[in-house]
Parts: C-alpha cells; sequence; structure tokens
C-alpha cells in the first residue's frame, strides 16, 4: 500500500490495490493496470473508485476522480458510529462496532482504508466472509451507506 496522498481539494486519497491485467491480442499481450482508491476528507465523506488504464498513474487519476464525484455521508456519533452493523455484499460480509473514545481504529486493511479517509477515529470491525480487498472495501462503503441517525426518546 501506498502512502497517503492529500490532493488540492482537502481530500484524502488512499490506494488500497494495484493490479497489473492482460489481454491476448493478435500482436501480443495488452498490458494494462486496475486501482481501487478510497478518496475522504476525514468529516464525514467517503468514496470508492476502481480506475483501470495503460499505466498506473492515470488509472489512480481515474479511480480518485471517480471516487470524489461519488462520495457519501457517513452518520458519525462522536467519533465512532451510532450502532453495530453487519453488512453481505457478495461474498464479502463485514461487520463494524461502535468503540468507547480512544480505542483506535480495529480494522483490516480494506476497511481501515475506508473507515480513517470517513474520519471515524474510533470503531472495532471484522471482515468475515471473502479475503478479496476490492469486495470488502465495497461491503464496507454498504455498511456505512446503512447508517442512520438515531432518535433518542
Amino acid at each position: 500500500m501506498r502512502p497517503d496522498r492529500q490532493n488540492t481539494s482537502g481530500l484524502e486519497e488512499k490506494i488500497v490495490q494495484v493490479n497489473r491485467v492482460s489481454k491476448k491480442t493478435k500482436g501480443g499481450n495488452k498490458i494494462g493496470f486496475s486501482v481501487l482508491a478510497v478518496v475522504g476528507d476525514k468529516k464525514g465523506r467517503v468514496g470508492v473508485g476502481l480506475g483501470g488504464a495503460p499505466d498506473v498513474s492515470s488509472s489512480v487519476k481515474k479511480a480518485v476522480s471517480y471516487a470524489s464525484r461519488h462520495m457519501i455521508t457517513v452518520v458519525m456519533k462522536g467519533t465512532t458510529i451510532p450502532y453495530e452493523v453487519r453488512v453481505k455484499r457478495g461474498a464479502a460480509r463485514v461487520m463494524l462496532k461502535p468503540a468507547p473514545p480512544g480505542t483506535g481504529v480495529i480494522a483490516g486493511g480494506a476497511v481501515r482504508a475506508v473507515v480513517e479517509a470517513a474520519g471515524i477515529r474510533d470503531i472495532v470491525s471484522k471482515i468475515l466472509g471473502s479475503k478479496n480487498q476490492a469486495s470488502n472495501v465495497y461491503a464496507t462503503m454498504e455498511a456505512l451507506k446503512t447508517l442512520k441517525i438515531m432518535n433518542k426518546r
């Protein structure tokens, strides 16, 4: 994983995965790269993008561009999430639990990238299904989308 980058619009970029892909053609193999990027402002907004191009830098630009255009707002309660969430998306299953202040981010690589970019500082998570990082990132995004504001009565 590459170090985080801060772009001009104040969004933090994290590259989760870089895949080298090749296609058989008449003239030989056509090689390209696929990049999975997470973008967030650390204030509750986060997005995920997948970009593909013949070189890594173009793939990164495409992924970051897509992610920044498709950001979601995450419901937070202080520095954590309001309640426990379990989501299954494809083969990936992700569990996110709120944690008391000072706990920190206890999460695997794929979930950690999304949660830190969103600005959540205290959370406990577990990846239960797939080892596929892309699937786990999308499952985490799905879990964060399902969060709603709880009314106290």
